[in-house]
């Protein structure tokens, strides 16, 4: 009895607690119903968990210092890509420095603080100032000068075009272009969208007017309200296979012949991840093989959707000319490859076959099994000429300004080369914009490929115009001091 009336308090207070059932004797018979249902809720309660696969770590980022290479080099060369791009897109390939400076946007350069005519001067071997002939006898000033090509510069760009416009070239073009139409979901993709991976496709900025009207059996443009439309033609072409394996195949060797008794996944060097995270890898490899090329149905579960997305990015990686592109072009593609919205999460959750790279200004990313355990590609494309004898171009540009130092005072903006890029890169000097898609959505040129977007300026504006150009004067009376302004027969500048 003292027993029972010890437990009474403790039963009454807390309700759910787990008392054998023989000491539930209740004495009132109607509430024999709700102690039964009481005792089944306890036991289900503290019931275990079925066990299941462990959840999955977040990955983290392991450094592939080779491929950080070929990204803090590729973002070294950003402004004279985007420089050169721009002057290229002009029929006679120049441009005044006073409509230049309207593009500053697209170039990454900050409206404030980063003189434009040092950046210029930076690449002698690739761009040039001279002065326009106007028919009153001026002295050289910000509004008389102009950025041109040199000629080793004009040079380049026509071995480039030449070999885009031979046959294979073409065929082999269009053919990434149609890849990457198959692979949307509509079967069709705006061109100012495209044209974030032209450069890294290799097309030309101006494919639109030169290489898709060449192919009317593969796809047709197609004026739109959203703008201007690449699609497949009706009925559609028939689908290419894959990309296949770009890893060299293995020399013949008895131990390796032999059938593997355990699941293996091939990892770079020094790549070391987590048991869980490994299991999980091992785990999505063993769902079968997805084409990009073909949708998945309505009900697929999330692993076969992962599965088609690291096809589709695999796919666009294999089709690059360097095997990398940035992560930001990738994420425009997110609705027309059907993409998930966390596009970088899963690039660096699929370490087999992607590194991402945090060098530079904006993340790279880089398809693993084109590259070896070195950094170098296993697979050459035609199109890595220009960006050599571009980098050449560069380092001799380096030296000249280097033995221009030696006897003459350096501009303030001119320092070394490696020194400066990582200083722009720290100080965030350089502004994050949409790269190369630009030049359709913002306006810098128009459909014609000859047109400069017209900025509403505002007082704000004005005066820091105005601030600009006593900066920009400054410029270029220095320059003109040195001798670096050349004089040209170019007719007037618009």
């Amino acid at each position: 009895m003292e027993a029972a009336s010890y437990l009474s308090p403790f039963l009454y207070a807390h309700p759910l607690a787990a008392v054998h059932p023989r000491i539930l004797r209740p004495t009132n018979p109607t509430a024999k119903a709700h102690l039964t249902s009481l005792v089944v809720r306890c036991a289900v309660a503290t019931e275990a968990p079925r066990p299941g696969p462990p959840p999955l770590p977040p990955p983290r980022l392991v450094r592939f210092p080779a491929l950080d290479r070929h990204a803090a080099r590729a973002s070294r060369l950003r402004f004279a890509r985007k420089l050169l791009t721009l002057l290229l897109s002009k029929p006679r390939h120049f441009l005044p420095l006073r409509v230049l400076r309207r593009c500053r946007r697209f170039l990454g350069l900050p409206r404030r603080g980063r003189p434009l005519i040092p950046m210029v001067l930076r690449y002698p071997t690739l761009f040039r100032l001279f002065q326009a002939p106007t028919s009153l006898p001026l002295s050289p000033s910000f509004s008389t000068l102009a950025v041109g090509l040199t000629p080793a510069a004009e040079a380049l760009a026509a071995d480039l075009a030449a070999l885009r416009a031979t046959s294979s070239g073409a065929d082999a073009l269009a053919d990434k272009i149609h890849r990457i139409l198959l692979m949307a979901t509509r079967r069709s993709i705006l061109v100012n969208r495209l044209a974030h991976l032209a450069p890294d496709l290799g097309l030309a900025m101006d494919f639109r007017g030169t290489l898709c009207p060449r192919h009317p059996d593969l796809f047709t443009l197609v004026h739109t309200s959203r703008g201007h439309v690449l699609q497949l033609t009706d009925p559609l072409p028939p689908s290419p296979p894959p990309l296949p394996s770009l890893r060299p195949t293995a020399s013949p060797d008895r131990l390796i012949d032999r059938p593997r008794r355990f699941p293996h996944l091939p990892l770079r060097r020094g790549l070391n991840l987590r048991r869980a995270h490994r299991d999980y890898l091992l785990r999505f490899h063993s769902h079968p093989e997805v084409s990009p090329f073909e949708p998945l149905n309505e009900g697929a579960s999330l692993e076969m959707l992962e599965r088609r997305a690291c096809a589709v990015v695999r796919e666009v990686l294999g089709m690059t000319v360097e095997k990398r592109t940035l992560v930001d072009h990738l994420t425009h593609f997110r609705k027309d490859f059907g993409l998930p919205n966390r596009l970088r999460a899963l690039l660096v959750r699929h370490s087999e076959l992607f590194y991402v790279s945090v060098k530079g200004v904006r993340h790279s990313v880089f398809l693993v099994e084109a590259f070896d355990d070195d950094g170098r590609l296993l697979v050459q494309d035609d199109m890595l000429v220009g960006r050599d004898r571009l980098e050449e171009l560069v380092r001799e540009g380096k030296r000249m300004r280097r033995a221009r130092k030696k006897g003459v005072l350096a501009f303030d903006g001119d320092s070394d080369e490696e020194e400066n890029d990582n200083e722009v890169i720290e100080e965030g000097l350089l502004e994050v914009d949409d790269e190369f898609g630009n030049l359709f959505e913002d306006g810098i040129i128009g459909d014609d490929w000859e047109q400069v977007a017209d900025e509403s300026i505002s007082e704000a504006d004005e005066e820091l115009d105005a601030e600009s150009d006593a900066m920009e004067e400054f410029w270029v009376n220095k320059a003109v001091a040195e001798g670096l302004v050349s004089s040209s027969n170019e007719p007037d500048v618009w």
